[in-house]
């Protein structure tokens, strides 16, 4: 059973900065995608980054690019998201999650796997 487990959120002010990392155990596939998720209040989850851990590719949503960064430490079976330039729009719950996408990385069916989430507040 994949369990995972996010740290590093907390409450920044807007064009700050945070890294929020990712602990998966059990994970064995090394085709998995690992992502980000977040669900910003009032709002349903949408994707903001995922990697596709055997190659490394990754797919960003189109309002973090240039802002965030993913990566990943397959030694240490961690993901990290890099959030550079917050604004108070990227304040949510952020997600990680883990599996195998039936359609688009960035949509939520087929990442079986789910984290508890931590929150980051972006305000002035």
């Amino acid at each position: 059973q994949v369990q995972l487990v996010e740290s590093g959120g907390g409450s920044v002010q807007p064009r700050g900065s945070l890294r929020l990392s990712c602990i998966a155990s059990a994970v064995t596939h090394r085709a998995i995608y690992m992502g980000w998720f977040r669900q910003p209040p009032g709002k349903g989850r949408e994707g903001v980054a995922t990697i596709r851990t055997g190659d490394g590719r990754i797919y960003y949503a189109d309002d973090v690019k240039g802002r965030f960064t993913i990566s990943q430490d397959a030694a240490k079976n961690t993901v990290y998201l890099l959030m550079n330039s917050l604004k108070p729009e990227d304040t949510a719950m952020y997600y990680c999650a883990a599996g195998f996408p039936t359609g688009w990385p960035l949509e939520q069916p087929g990442y079986n796997y789910w984290g508890q989430g931590t929150q980051v507040t972006v305000s002035s």
